[in-house]
This record gives structure tokens, C-alpha cells and sequence, in this order.
């Protein structure tokens, strides 16, 4: 089991790629760990077909294996969005930030960074999102 100072639980900052999008999409997810177990939520900024804006909201389910991160996340109907994303990634050595890629089946993919919140801003998330 990690030790409370490796737990992932906390708000975390992130950037998702999507393809016909032109820059990464922000998004602020609430992490719950508990031994290897993952839960939480997301909430998200999206524009809709006829350019209105969305607010998505998810749930995730996942777990930790060491340095290994593996959550779904699951859109809770908000804005009609239901599918899941399944979300791989790698945790850094400072336990700071996750990076990885994300799939739904084999329609779509793309790369996504969370940042640990100490204060990031969008525009930290952004730097540290074109650095890597």
C-alpha cells in the first residue's frame, strides 16, 4: 500500500489532446486513493455542435499500481455525453504530475498531463502540457 505522503488523493490540473481541435482541453479532476483504488470526478469545459458551451462532468474509477495509473472516465449524462475514456498514464518520481494517453475503443485517442494543484493555474498546465 502507498504511504500517505504517495497518495494521489487531491485536485489536479489537466490537458487533454483531441483531434479537430485546435488547442488541448482544460479540465480539473478531484482524485480519491484508498490502497491501490481510484475514484473521483472531473468537470470540463466543451463547446457544442451549434458552438454553445458545455459544462461535462465524469466520474472515475481506476487504480495505481506503483508509478502506473489506470482510470475510466465515465461522462454522467451531463450535456448528453455518456461514454467512457479510458485513461493510462505514468506518475512522475515528485509525484507531481501524471502523463499518458487516452482511448475510447478504437475511435479516438490522444495524449493527456495532470498537474497536482499547489496553486497551478490553467496557464501553468499549459506551459508544463508544451514542454512534453
Amino acid at each position: 500500500m502507498a504511504g500517505a505522503s504517495e497518495w494521489l488523493t487531491g485536485v489536479w490540473h489537466g490537458l487533454y489532446t483531441y483531434r479537430g481541435e485546435p488547442e488541448p482541453v482544460y479540465f480539473v479532476a478531484t482524485l480519491i486513493q484508498s490502497g491501490a483504488y481510484l475514484s473521483g470526478s472531473t468537470l470540463e469545459s466543451a463547446i457544442g455542435r451549434a458552438g454553445t458551451p458545455l459544462t461535462l462532468t465524469a466520474l472515475i474509477e481506476g487504480a495505481r499500481d506503483e508509478n502506473h495509473i489506470h482510470f475510466i472516465k465515465r461522462y454522467d449524462g451531463s450535456a448528453g455525453w455518456y461514454h467512457g475514456v479510458d485513461y493510462a498514464g505514468v506518475l512522475n518520481e515528485e509525484r507531481t504530475e501524471i502523463e499518458g494517453r487516452w482511448t475510447i475503443g478504437s475511435a479516438a485517442n490522444g495524449r493527456f498531463l495532470m498537474i497536482r494543484s499547489s496553486g497551478a493555474s490553467e496557464r501553468a498546465v499549459r506551459r508544463s502540457f508544451e514542454r512534453v
